[in-house]
């Protein structure tokens, strides 16, 4: 097994917001004045796990990082040390964009922004429980731009109430016109823990509906330049997110904060959910496993699908030590037969095709790589 002993990447969990949102089930609260508590216990815990890598991503996400002033997150920035050319990506919404706050993140050495837009339907967004508007979103957009970001990116969410095909297609084509560089795309998902969980909303568009939804994502995207290179992500040539491709590619990682995840030195760890418990004891670890040869292997295929260009049968050979085609011989067959499996030069992807779209059926044809 090839392993890499420093780490590239890391991730920051801010989790707060000023209001809860109806389909989330992040770890997230609005207990604000916790806020400060946090931001402290946070700092100790990247001091006493952080080796001074030199990292080429830093991701702050949450909940919503831009409760933090510009000062707070280039203070976590600060604490790291950034390779020449590294992505430093903060997650915001956009009503919390205003000029001078773009320009204390630009200073802080933040150069990648992904926004929270969910919808340009000013009526659905009132029904998710979003605090900004769709116009919002343009104006933030346009402010984000004219303080120098040129990597920006958007959420947006299919199959949400109400919602309709061409309701949708409006959305993709308002994506299009704000001409940005990355498109993040989620069909909604009520779990256990959001408030639409214990409150079904009516009208959730069927899941012919929302594939046809998906579909219609890659021919609209498509057709202006984006390619679609990860099941829900589309990205103009140049413009993948480096910080998710790394997950993807099961690289390494630190996950600094209040329930964030890690990967370092062969071993998956977890935070506690708790934040008094977190701010109480912030380099405690909930949970931590080294990986058996078998979860690293199922993890290499389960995230290497994900991508457009699929896993490389020849790395994984070499890595495991086994006959890749061999092992998964009934299963690669079945769906390679139905079209929703391709072979591609280093191995094989779902495919991205109107009628046999692998990535529809992706949950299905995954499983059963993993051996129950």
């Amino acid at each position: 097994m090839h392993s890499d002993t420093s780490v590239k990447s890391a991730y920051i969990h801010i989790p707060f917001c000023k209001s809860k949102c109806k389909y989330c089930s992040f770890v997230s609260g609005t207990d604000l004045e916790k806020k400060l508590g946090y931001f402290y216990s946070l700092l100790k815990e990247i001091d006493y796990y952080y080796n001074n890598d030199p990292l080429k991503t830093l991701y702050i996400g949450g909940g919503t990082p831009s409760v933090m002033s510009g000062q707070e997150l280039s203070k976590i920035i600060n604490k790291f040390c950034l390779e020449d050319g590294a992505e430093v990506t903060v997650e915001i919404n956009p009503n919390d964009v205003n000029h001078e706050y773009m320009q204390e993140l630009k200073t802080a050495g933040v150069n990648r922004i992904s926004m929270g837009a969910q919808s340009f339907d000013d009526n659905i967004l009132k029904l998710i429980g979003r605090r900004h508007s769709a116009d919002e979103i343009y104006k933030a957009v346009e402010i984000t731009k004219n303080s120098g970001f040129e990597n920006i990116s958007l959420d947006l969410i299919y199959g949400l109430p109400n919602q309709t095909v061409e309701g949708f297609r409006h959305d993709l084509e308002e994506i299009v016109s704000l001409d940005i560089k990355h498109l993040s795309l989620y069909g909604l998902k009520i779990e256990e823990g959001c408030y639409f969980y214990d409150h079904m909303p009516d009208n959730i568009p069927s899941d012919d509906i929302q594939a046809d939804m998906y579909v219609m994502a890659g021919e609209v995207t498509g057709a202006s330049g984006f390619e679609h290179y990860e099941i829900s992500n589309y990205s103009k040539k140049g413009y993948n997110s480096k910080h998710n491709t790394n997950y993807w590619k099961c690289g390494s990682y630190y996950g600094f904060g209040l329930s964030a995840h890690g990967y370092v030195d062969g071993v998956r760890y977890s935070n506690t959910v708790d934040i008094d418990e977190y701010m109480d004891s912030p380099v405690e670890r909930e949970f931590g496993k080294f990986l058996t040869k078998q979860e690293m292997l199922e993890e290499r295929i389960f995230l290497g699908f994900r991508l457009f260009e699929g896993i490389n049968v020849k790395e994984i050979n070499t890595d495991f030590g086994i006959d890749f085609y061999q092992k998964y011989k009934n299963t690669l067959d079945k769906y390679l037969l139905s079209g929703h499996v391709e072979e591609t030069e280093k191995g094989y992807r779902l495919s991205d095709n109107k009628d046999t779209n692998g990535f529809l059926l992706s949950n299905i044809i995954l499983s059963e790589f993993i051996e129950g």
